[in-house]
C-alpha cells in the first residue's frame, strides 16, 4: 500500500520527518518496506538556479543565436549561448549550469555540458518550461519575476513541493489502515495528537431534480448503501493539485469525476462509483443478484458469465457494475456525461471477495471491501467527494442523500481487565495511560471499574472483536520497545517428547540428501479433482482459486505435480522427499495425520565407467528398508497391494496397521497430473514412525569374535507363499543365532508342479560368545526344515 508524506500531513499536524514518521508506523504494526522521495516534476529541477541576464549581445557567426553573460550568484557571470528569441538583458531566467542534468517534458533526461557552438563557448543553458519538465511551451525561454533572488533554487522559486511515498506491507486484518486517514489514526494515537478530517459543513442540496430511486433486494451482501446525484457537471482534465496527488501514489488521472472518487477511496478508505445518471435506464439502481449465467461485459472489455451468487448493481433492465469489484463497460463517466450519481456502499466483504476472486478481479474497490470498510463512512465520504466534484467539475447536489441502511452495524462490545492486561503484556502499564491508549484508537469507554474497562470498538476495526484484540492494540501503540526486558529469566525445565519428531525428520531428511534426494515442500491446498472420495475431504469455504478448494488427502499429488514442472523442464531424472500432512473429515471428525513420502522417476545418473539405469521399483524397496534399518524398525509384516494410486507394490505393517505402503504409480494418478513417465512413490506414516522409534532403546553389542556360518536350504513352495512368510517362520524359530535370511534364487516353471515355485534362502548364524559347532548348527537347520515344512508347507529339495 502506497501512502504520501504530504497527504498524512493533512490530518496530523507534526513536524516529525519523513524518517520518523517511517519509525512510527513501523513500530505500531504498520510496516515499512521502502521510503522514497517524489519529485513533483521528474527531476525536480534539481540544481537548477535563477540567473539575471546581464548583457546580451548577436553571436558573431549566427544570425538566430545571442551571447549572454548570466550571473547565478556563484560571483562569475557564466557565457551562454541562447537560441530563443525572447532573450535580453536585464531577464531574471532559469539556468541549468555545466554538469545539471535536466529533465524535459517530453523526451530523454540529458546533462549540461560546457562546450563550443558556432565558436563561441556556452557554459549552460537558459531554460524553456518544456525543457525542465514545467510545461509543453517552447516558444521562448522563461522570463521570471524580478523579484526573483538571482542564485537562488529554482524549485524554491516554483514552490515545488515534494513528497515522500511509503510502501507499506499491509497485513490482511489492518483493513482500517487501508487509507491515509487509517495510517493517519496509528500515528495520532502515538502521538497523542488528534486527527483532522476535511470539513465537509458546506455540503448542501441545491435541489430535488433528481428522481432516481435506488432499491435494495439483497440486503445481507449490501447491508447499506448510500448515493446522491449531482447534476451540471462538466467532464474534463483534472486540475494539477488532484493529478499530482494521485500520481505520487501511483494512481493514473483519468478525468476530474473518476479522479476524484479515486482521491476519496485513497483518502478515506471508502470505494465509490460514479454513474452516469441519464444511462440509468428507469431511474432506478437496483442492488440484486442476476441469473447464473447471465452475460456482463466489463471496464476492459471483456464480456464475463455471473453467478448468481454475484451481487450487482443494476438498473430496471440490466446490470450496470459487479458490485464493489469492477464497472460496466457502458455505465461509468464519459466526456459528454452531464449528470451522475454517485455511489457510497458498504458490502459483506465475504460476497465480494468470492466475486473477486471468481472473475479473477483484483482492483483498489475489492481490496478494501473484501477485508472490511467502515459502514458508518458511506455519507461521509459522498458529502466530502460531492464537494470535490463541486470544486472540479462544478454542478449541483440535485438529490437528498439515498441513505438506506435497516440494520445498523453495533460496535463490538468487549470487557477489559486491567489484571489481564498487564499479564499478557508483561509490564504494569499505568491505568491512566490505557485508558489514554484506548480513547486514541477511537474506542469509546461505556464504565470503568477498579477491575477494568467496558468498551465499544468501532465496526471499521473488524479485527479487534476480544479481549486478547484490545490488549494488541494497547502493546503495539504503547510501544514494544517500551516493554522492560528483564535481565533474568526464570522458567520450569519440562521433559519433552522423546524422540522429538525434528529430530527424526533431521535423520532421516541428512540420509536421503546424502543419497541424492532432494527435498520438496508443497501447499496443503489442492483441487478436488485429484481426491478419491470427495465426502472425506475437508472443503475450503473460500477458496482462493478451484484448484486450491481442499486439503490435500494424499502426499502423491503435490510430488506428481513437482515431478511435471521439472520434467517439463528437461529435468527428467528426479529423488524427491516431502514431509507433510494430510486431512480427512469422517463422521463430522477432522483427522489430521502426518506423512513422509519419496518420489523416484527416470533414471540413475550417468558415470564415466557405467551408463545410466532406469528406476526400478526394487530401487525404491533398497531407500526404505535403508531407512527402517537406520532407525532400527524391523519388526513388521511384508504383503502385497495396490490402489488407485498404486498399480502394484508393497506394504510394510506394524500391529495391523501400515507403516509404509510403496511401488509403482498407476497410469490414472500419472495422467490427473500430467506425468507421462513412470513414477515409483512410497507414503509413510510418520505418526507410526515417530511411536515405533520411541519405543527403540539404545543397547551396546559388541562386535562379535567368532566367525558367521552360511547355511543354504532350496525348497519347494505354493505360488502364494511369499518370502516374508518364510523369513517370519525362520526368526521365529531360531531367535539368538540367527542374524539373516535372504533369497537368492527364484525359479518358476514347467518343471515344477503345477501351483508350485522354489526357493533356495540362505541363513546366516552366528553366536557372540563362541564359536558354532556343527552339531548346533545341524539342530538350527532341522528345526528351520521342521518349522518350514509345517507353516508354509515346504518342501527341501535334496
Amino acid at each position: 500500500m502506497k501512502i504520501s508524506y504530504n497527504w498524512l500531513k493533512e490530518f496530523i499536524h507534526t513536524d516529525k520527518t519523513p524518517q520518523e514518521i517511517s519509525t512510527i508506523l513501523t513500530g505500531t504494526g504498520l510496516e515499512v518496506e521502502s521510503v522514497e522521495k517524489v519529485h513533483a516534476i521528474p527531476g525536480g529541477l534539481e540544481g537548477l538556479v535563477v540567473g539575471y541576464v546581464k548583457e546580451c549581445g548577436q553571436h558573431p557567426n549566427a544570425d538566430r543565436l545571442k551571447v549572454t553573460k548570466v550571473d547565478v550568484g556563484s560571483g562569475e557571470d557564466l557565457q551562454i549561448v541562447c537560441g530563443a528569441n525572447n532573450v535580453a538583458a536585464g531577464q531574471k531566467v532559469v539556468v541549468a549550469t555545466v554538469g545539471i542534468t535536466v529533465h524535459p517534458t517530453q523526451g530523454e533526461p540529458f546533462q549540461i555540458n560546457k562546450s563550443k557552438i558556432r565558436g563561441e563557448v556556452s557554459e549552460g543553458m537558459i531554460c524553456a518550461e518544456d525543457e525542465i519538465g514545467l510545461g509543453t511551451d517552447h516558444a521562448g525561454i522563461m522570463i521570471l519575476d524580478q523579484n526573483a533572488v538571482v542564485g537562488s533554487l529554482a524549485k524554491d522559486y516554483f514552490k515545488l513541493n515534494d513528497d515522500y511515498l511509503y510502501e507499506i506491507g499491509l497485513t490482511p486484518n489492518r483493513a482500517d489502515a487501508a487509507s491515509h486517514l487509517g495510517t493517519a489514526r496509528d500515528i495520532a494515537a502515538f502521538l497523542k495528537t488528534g486527527i483532522h478530517k476535511p470539513d465537509v459543513s458546506a455540503f448542501k442540496v441545491a435541489n430535488h431534480n433528481s428522481k432516481l430511486q435506488v432499491i435494495v433486494e439483497n440486503e445481507q451482501a449490501a447491508p447499506r448503501y448510500s448515493g446522491l446525484t449531482i447534476s451540471g457537471v462538466e467532464v474534463k482534465e483534472s486540475p494539477k493539485w488532484l493529478k499530482e496527488r494521485l500520481s505520487v501514489i501511483g494512481i493514473r488521472s483519468i478525468n476530474n469525476i473518476v479522479d476524484v472518487t479515486n482521491y476519496v477511496l485513497h483518502e478515506l478508505g471508502q470505494p465509490l462509483h460514479a454513474f452516469d445518471a441519464d444511462e440509468i435506464t428507469g431511474n432506478k439502481v437496483i442492488v440484486k443478484n442476476c441469473a447464473e449465467g447471465t452475460l456482463f461485459k466489463t471496464l476492459d472489455d471483456v464480456e464475463r458469465k455471473l453467478s448468481a451468487d454475484d451481487l450487482m448493481i443494476c438498473n430496471a433492465e440490466e446490470p450496470m457494475t459487479i458490485a464493489g469489484v469492477f464497472g460496466g463497460i457502458t455505465s461509468g463517466v464519459k466526456a459528454t456525461t452531464s449528470n451522475i450519481f454517485l455511489e457510497s456502499a458498504y458490502f459483506n466483504s465475504v460476497s465480494i471477495r468470492k466475486t473477486a476472486k471468481r472473475h479473477g478481479l483484483k482492483t483498489d474497490a475489492s481490496f478494501r471491501y473484501e477485508r472490511g470498510t467502515d459502514p458508518d463512512m458511506t455519507v461521509y465520504a459522498l458529502k466530502r467527494a460531492a464537494l470535490l466534484i463541486q470544486q472540479v467539475a462544478g454542478g449541483v447536489v440535485s438529490s437528498d442523500i439515498i441513505d438506506l441502511y435497516p440494520n445498523p452495524v453495533a460496535p463490538f462490545a468487549v470487557e477489559l481487565s486491567y489484571t489481564h492486561t498487564h499479564r499478557l503484556i508483561g509490564q504494569v502499564i499505568p491505568h491512566e495511560e490505557i485508558k489514554n491508549i484506548v480513547k486514541a484508537l477511537d474506542i469509546e469507554i461505556v464504565s470503568e471499574s477498579a477491575d477494568g474497562l467496558s468498551l465499544k470498538v468501532p465496526p471499521y476495526r473488524v479485527d479487534v472483536t476480544r479481549e486478547v484484540d484490545v490488549i494488541e492494540e494497547i502493546l503495539r501503540v504503547y510501544g514494544y520497545n517500551n516493554i522492560y526486558i528483564p535481565t533474568q529469566v526464570r522458567a520450569s525445565l519440562s521433559t519433552s517428547v522423546r524422540p522429538e519428531k525434528d529430530t527424526v525428520q533431521n535423520v532421516l531428511s541428512d540420509l536421503l540428501t546424502a543419497n541424492g534426494f532432494n527435498e520438496i515442500l508443497s501447499n496443503s491446498l489442492t483441487k478436488s479433482a485429484y481426491s478419491t472420495n470427495l465426502d472425506n475431504a475437508v472443503k475450503i469455504l473460500n477458496p482462493l482459486s478451484n484448484d486450491l478448494d481442499v486439503m490435500r488427502q494424499t502426499m502423491l499429488y503435490s510430488g506428481l505435480e513437482a515431478i511435471a514442472y521439472n520434467q517439463n523442464r528437461k529435468a527428467a531424472d528426479l529423488k524427491l522427499y516431502e514431509f507433510g500432512k494430510v486431512y480427512s473429515v469422517q463422521e463430522d471428525k477432522y483427522n489430521e495425520s502426518q506423512r513422509f513420502a519419496l518420489f523416484l522417476t527416470g533414471a540413475t545418473a550417468e558415470q564415466w565407467n557405467q551408463k545410466p539405469a532406469a528406476f526400478s521399483f526394487y530401487n525404491l524397496k533398497a531407500v526404505i528398508d535403508g531407512l527402517l534399518e537406520r532407525l532400527n524398525i524391523n519388526d513388521f509384516t511384508v504383503e502385497d497391494t495396490s490402489s488407485d494410486e498404486l498399480a502394484y507394490g508393497l506394504q510394510y505393517s506394524r500391529n495391523n496397521k501400515a507403516l509404509v505402503r510403496f511401488g509403482t504409480v498407476s497410469s490414472a494418478a500419472l495422467k490427473k497430473a500430467d506425468v507421462d513417465k513412470e513414477v515409483f512413490y512410497a507414503d509413510f506414516n510418520f505418526d507410526m514412525i515417530l511411536s515405533a522409534v520411541k519405543k527403540n532403546k539404545i543397547v551396546y553389542h559388541e562386535v562379535s569374535k567368532f566367525p558367521a556360518v552360511r547355511r543354504d536350504l532350496s525348497m519347494l513352495i505354493d505360488k502364494n507363499v511369499s518370502f516374508g512368510q518364510l523369513k517370519q517362520i525362520a526368526q521365529r524359530t531360531e531367535r539368538k543365532l540367527l542374524k539373516e535370511v535372504d533369497v537368492f534364487d527364484v525359479y518358476e516353471g514347467d518343471k515344477l508342479p503345477a501351483g508350485k515355485k522354489s526357493y533356495a534362502l540362505s541363513f546366516i548364524l552366528q553366536d557372540i560368545e563362541k564359536t558354532l559347532t556343527d552339531k548346533a548348527i545341524d539342530a538350527i537347520m532341522q528345526k528351520l526344515i521342521y518349522n518350514l515344512g509345517k507353516e508354509a508347507g515346504a518342501e527341501i529339495r535334496k
